[in-house]
């Protein structure tokens, strides 16, 4: 495994593709709102700040990143021969997706240090950890069952968008307008409970047994979305 992530993250850092979405547009997104944190915390808090970068990277970083990485060693059939080796189904896909999930907790973890740096500390480190891996698992599972749809790293740039932008948006809205309405909803929209937690980890106010509760949703959708990959995950391209 350790030499399949080795040889993919030497990969990542040769595909220009590859290096814009998991590391150039994350950080320069999360540098904007972290100069501009003022502004965006007058209109909601720091937060939602928090969770807006966060999800920048899980979405672009991790989950784009991720897609365009498997659809396009399948093209190339290096997923073929890889599962013609010893090295089990796990072991392959682990090794592929550690790289590009290493730098996103790199960039997360560097991302939140500046903005407590030049903001102020969350309120629960702890809750905001949990928040931070919830996510990218959830995103994972996402990247593997998108890549079962997904032809070619080219097609991984529209199949990715949906759910791309869509968390994005779902973070901004519970971030903004909070869980007081519809607070159902928000929860179970993939993104929704895990902007919440993040909320309740940098902001305070809220008693640590009903933040853990918000875990629940997130590792739900992945479960859904692992039971997805497992079915739409293909190792050879489509004929």
């Amino acid at each position: 495994m350790l030499s399949i992530a080795l040889s993919e993250l030497v990969q990542i850092f040769r595909n220009r593709l590859v290096l814009v979405n998991s590391i150039i547009m994350p950080a320069a997104v999360s540098a904007f709102f972290i100069y501009r944190h003022e502004v965006f915390a007058s209109v909601a808090s720091l937060g939602y700040i928090a969770a807006v970068v966060m999800f920048t990277v899980g979405a672009f970083g991790l989950y784009t990143s991720a897609v365009t990485t498997l659809a396009a060693r399948r093209q190339n059939l290096f997923l073929k021969r890889l599962r013609s080796t010893a090295a089990p189904d796990t072991g392959i896909l682990a090794g592929l997706l550690l790289p590009v999930t290493a730098l996103a907790l790199v960039q997360v973890s560097v991302i939140l240090i500046v903005l407590a740096a030049v903001a102020s500390q969350p309120a629960n480190v702890f809750l905001l950890v949990a928040a931070v891996l919830a996510m990218m698992a959830m995103m994972i599972g996402l990247g593997l069952a998108t890549a079962g749809l997904t032809n070619s790293p080219e097609h991984a740039q529209v199949t990715t968008l949906p759910v791309s932008l869509g968390v994005i948006a779902v973070t901004s809205w519970v971030g903004i307008s909070g869980t007081e309405e519809l607070t159902l909803l928000k929860r179970l929209l993939p993104g929704g409970a895990a902007t919440e937690l993040v909320l309740n980890a940098w902001n305070g106010g809220v008693a640590l047994g009903e933040s853990l509760v918000l875990l629940a949703p997130t590792l739900s959708w992945v479960v859904v979305a692992v039971a997805l990959a497992s079915r739409l995950f293909r190792w050879e391209p489509r004929r």
